[in-house]
């Protein structure tokens, strides 16, 4: 097959399928000749002249007839009239002559009968492949009517005398034209038999050639010729390589037909580009009019150009010269030419002149005997077609598909216009169709326009999926659209495919990764701020790779479409990159004025409130409070119905002022905007702030407001269905739960909060906030930690907030993982809690349970130091103190336990001295109204530090002193001993050196 060059807007770029031969011929033939009359004297003949034939050749045939001439002269005439382009004429003398010479031998019938055959091919190749368009099958005669014919003629021969060699040349050809006429057929493994026409007739013409070069000994070149012409048609190059050189070795000179063109044609096929050029320049050295050496290496420059993208330098050179230089002077040479007709139509469809594009494609369908360029034509006004405004479908479909029938359709087919149909079905609303057919071309082609339109499709799938609110599972499909997009983007990466990226690929990525991959999705904007900066900086004449000021970059910056700067500053405020996010937000405001200023159809407005808005959040997030009040009031000055800013105002109010103006403003906006969602779930919020504890959850505030905006606003609201899991699961938490009773009570409670969160992860599988409620209700319940664990694991990277570390730490600490609990809390810490009391006396109490398990002194330390901290930033809480002396008293416990080896009397010293604390601590701790735990308990512990324990960590002290008083008495003399030993060393070190002196 033909090459197939590069994509899909000049589906016409191809060379033919095979080589094709000039038309000049007859350079033999006498100018004048002599024919014998009878009747006069002997040796009278007549001279005709066979430069300056008559217009009507009857007299001339019939003075033939009556001279009884013989076979030659008949066909010297004939040809003498082929050779001014009197074609049929020929041919009727032909015709006559046979007449004439049947009353002779039949084989005198057989040289008229194989040059009427070769006539027959020679009008075949003029004729046009289909009937032109309008015109009656009664005034036009097709390829199929002369091959037909020739047909005949080459049967009537074969029954006079099947052996006879001029008939295997001629045979052979006629099987190659038959052949053109034929789709191509599917690819054949290698062994296999294909029973195709197609393949059947060429194969017949390469048997055909072979006799006839046999019968010749090899120098037939024309039998070579044919021979290679059907290995090239058969896709043998090698093969036909060798053919067209063999010719060349033989003929050097031969330039009609000419072997270069052959030669050019395989070398191509076999990926040898600049070979095949160097060939057909050599073949239009040799001959300056060769149209079609002309032709083939216009096309040549024009597949180098579409290696370039248009704007680069190298493009418009190479385009310019493959058209201009030499596809224009093809054309001027043979205006007919299909192969030439194909590539200008190219042309002209770009420049959109689209009755030039119509003469041209028409031309080339009519003309051509060569599948590939057929469907060129028919792809060239399949195009032209769909480039109208309003395209009738109908014809568009029926010449995409004729374009694609013509190269064998199915696996084998046009990919282009199996591209261009499915564009059809997209416009005709037929996805699935689409999506189906160009599936089909992906397993046969890795084309990116393929990859690209099927990803897409895809993808506003999901989009719409999204956009109606459905919950049908579309993670197959987002998973085939990420793959074929990435597919692409990774292809423009290799550089051998000089690939130009598409903006739209890289925004189709960045809405499908926003919801699971936020950080892709931000590479992604960012890769299309990053192109679009550098098409700036070229049409700006700036060099890309000069490092750009900040100034510059924002100006640059200014210049793209505001919303993809929107966008990329949510992506780095959901990434807490506050100031990033606000400069971003700030340049898209500065380039709305630029933007509404190119296109007045956009609805700037829109764009600056949404904006504006994003800007004050991002100021919130900074905790620059006063510049983000600014920005919203500057929005309800012009949208005084903006709910949403009105909201962060109150907001922003009860920060700055929790007693007075912050509850005032919330109030307020509840009398204005009680009804609206968002408003409510504020107000919830504020109420689970600042309620009173009620011992009944149906008495509860904020239960009651949930409820009220479920029955009376949205009874899908997932705000207030997890506030209600929330309410249910406190009150669980706080119940007694000292009975049997007690505990299937609070059970229940905790299910009826599980129930509510699971509503809510119905409506949102990504709530995971409600997500997080079934996990700590699994854990507070005691009723499934592993489950609690992997819900944890997987929200923590979703919900920013310490809390999800807080709850792996509690979850680690009840399984006695103690240093992943400690790993949690710290991480809890590190994030935004570091001053927070609660989450340091958690880190107290599982270093204390490490510190007992392992019997561990330095954990224990390190559980008294974070039950210290706990107490300094909250001294008034009594149960933080209780906290601290437990410790101390564990402390001291742990270390009467302890053998020597593992204390220190520092360490007991220590720990007696927390001991005496901790007395004193639970003293003052069970005098206090509202005890931790029950006095007498408290009381009690106190007493035994006072009697039991001091008396142990006495004991441990003085035997800790011994210990350690006996250990460095030990220490003492073996040191003394070392230095005795090694003073004993020194002199008798000295002593030998002096005897060796």
């Amino acid at each position: 097959m033909a090459p197939f060059l590069n994509g899909y807007s000049n589906g016409n770029r191809h060379l033919p399928t095979e080589p094709t031969t000039a038309n000049v011929r007859f350079s033999d033939i006498p100018s004048a000749l002599d024919i014998q009359v009878s009747g006069g004297d002997d040796g009278e003949a007549v001279e005709i002249s066979l430069e300056d034939l008559l217009d009507d050749p009857t007299e001339l045939c019939t003075l033939l007839e009556n001279e009884n001439a013989e076979k030659r002269v008949w066909m010297i005439i004939a040809l003498a009239y082929a050779r001014q382009g009197k074609v049929d004429l020929a041919v009727d003398i032909l015709h006559k002559g046979l007449s004439s010479l049947s009353r002779g031998s039949a084989k005198e019938k057989l040289g008229p009968l194989g040059l009427l055959c070769w006539m027959f091919l020679g009008k075949s190749r003029h004729a046009p492949r289909v009937l032109p368009e309008g015109q009656p099958a009664s005034e036009v005669k097709t390829k199929d009517y002369w091959l037909q014919a020739a047909t005949g003629i080459l049967n009537e021969a074969a029954r006079i005398n099947p052996s006879f060699p001029p008939l295997f040349l001629a045979r052979g050809v006629l099987y190659l034209l038959r052949a053109s006429l034929h789709p191509p057929s599917k690819p054949v493994a290698p062994g296999a038999i294909d029973h195709s026409e197609r393949i059947e007739s060429l194969k017949q013409a390469l048997k055909c050639f072979e006799d006839a070069a046999r019968v010749s000994s090899g120098r037939n070149m024309m039998a070579v010729m044919g021979t290679a012409r059907a290995h090239f048609s058969l896709g043998k190059y090698a093969e036909a390589l060798k053919g067209y050189q063999e010719i060349l070795s033989k003929m050097p000179h031969l330039q009609d037909p000419d072997p270069r063109i052959g030669v050019g044609c395989c070398l191509w096929q076999l990926g040898y580009r600049e070979e095949a050029r160097e060939s057909w320049e050599r073949a239009l050295e040799l001959n300056p009019e060769s149209k079609i050496a002309t032709i083939l290496i216009g096309l040549y420059y024009l597949n180098e150009s579409s290696n370039h993208s248009t704007k680069d330098a190298a493009f418009a050179p190479l385009f310019k010269k493959a058209m201009t230089e030499y596809t224009q002077k093809a054309f001027k040479l043979d205006k007919d030419l299909p192969l030439t007709c194909a590539t200008f139509g190219g042309y002209f469809l770009l420049r959109r002149t689209w009755g030039t594009v119509e003469t041209l494609a028409r031309k080339a369908i009519e003309l051509t005997d060569v599948n590939a360029i057929a469907s060129d034509g028919w792809y060239l006004l399949a195009r032209k077609e769909h480039s109208q405004d309003s395209p009738d479908f109908s014809k568009v479909i029926d010449f995409y598909g004729k374009a694609d029938a013509a190269r064998g359709g199915g696996d084998k087919g046009y990919i282009p216009a199996r591209f261009g149909l499915a564009q059809i079905q997209v416009l005709q609303q037929d996805m699935d169709g689409a999506k189906f057919r160009l599936d089909k071309i992906i397993q046969t082609s890795k084309s990116t326009e393929v990859m690209m339109l099927l990803g897409a499709l895809y993808a506003e799938e999901v989009f719409a999926n999204q956009a109606n609110g459905s919950k049908e599972d579309k993670s197959a499909e987002i998973k085939k659209a990420t793959a074929l997009l990435e597919a692409v983007r990774m292809a423009w990466r290799d550089p051998q495919k000089k690939l130009q990226p598409d903006l739209s690929v890289l925004v189709y990525l960045a809405r499908l990764y926003e919801a699971d991959q936020p950080d892709k999705a931000m590479q992604c904007l960012q890769q299309v701020e990053k192109l679009s900066i550098e098409d700036l900086q070229e049409k700006k004449h700036m060099l890309k790779d000069v490092e750009i000021d900040e100034a510059t970059m924002t100006k640059l910056r200014e210049e793209l479409p505001p919303q993809l700067l929107n966008n990329l500053g949510c992506f780095h405020y959901q990434a807490e990159k506050y100031d990033l996010a606000r400069d971003l937000y700030q340049t898209a405001l500065n380039a709305l004025v630029k933007f509404g200023e190119r296109d007045e159809t956009i609805d700037t407005d829109a764009l600056v409130t949404t904006i504006s808005y994003n800007l004050a959040r991002t100021y919130e997030a900074a905790t620059l409070l006063d510049d983000a009040k600014t920005v919203y009031e500057g929005l309800l000055a012009r949208h005084d119905d903006y709910t949403d800013a009105r909201a962060r105002l109150a907001y922003i109010e009860l920060r700055q002022n929790p007693t007075e103006d912050g509850p005032k403003a919330i109030a307020a906006l509840s009398e204005t905007d009680g009804s609206d969602l968002e408003v409510r779930a504020l107000l919830g919020w504020c109420l689970s702030r600042s309620k009173k504890r009620a011992t009944n959850v149906a008495e509860d505030q904020e239960q009651r407001h949930y409820k009220h905006t479920l029955q009376l606003h949205e009874k899908h609201d997932r705000y207030s269905l997890t506030g209600m899991g929330n309410a249910y699961s406190t009150y669980a938490r706080e119940m007694r739960r000292t009975t049997d009773k007690e505990k299937e009570k609070r059970s229940a409670e905790y299910l009826k909060a599980v129930g509510y969160y699971d509503k809510a992860l119905q409506l949102d599988p990504k709530n995971a906030f409600a997500a997080q409620g079934i996990g700590i209700a699994l854990v507070e319940d005691k009723k499934d930690f592993t489950s609690a664990v992997q819900i944890f694991s997987k929200i923590k990277d979703t919900v920013r907030d310490s809390s999800v570390y807080v709850n792996l730490g509690h979850v680690f600490c009840e399984l006695k993982q103690y240093s992943r609990s400690i790993e949690s809390y710290e991480a809890a810490l590190h994030k935004d809690r570091a001053s927070d009391p609660q989450v340091l006396a958690c880190l107290g109490r599982v270093y204390l349970l490490k510190g007992k398990q392992d019997k561990n002194v330095a954990a224990m330390k390190s559980s008294l130091d974070y039950s210290r901290r706990a107490l300094a930033i909250a001294p008034s809480q009594i149960h933080f103190k209780f906290n601290v002396a437990f410790v101390q008293i564990q402390l001291a416990q742990l270390m009467y336990t302890l053998p020597e080896l593992q204390r220190t009397f520092v360490d007991v010293q220590s720990a007696s001295d927390g001991l005496d604390d901790a007395i004193e601590s639970f003293a003052e701790i069970a005098k206090a109204p509202n005890p931790p735990y029950p006095k007498h308990d408290i009381e009690q512990r106190a007493n035994m530090g006072r009697n039991t324990m001091r008396r142990q960590l006495e004991r441990a002290i003085q035997s800790q002193r011994d210990f350690e008083e006996k250990n460095a008495n030990k220490l003492q003399e073996a040191r003394e001993a070392k230095q005795a030993e090694n003073k004993k060393r020194e002199e008798e070190r000295i002593k030998a050196e002096e005897i060796a002196a």
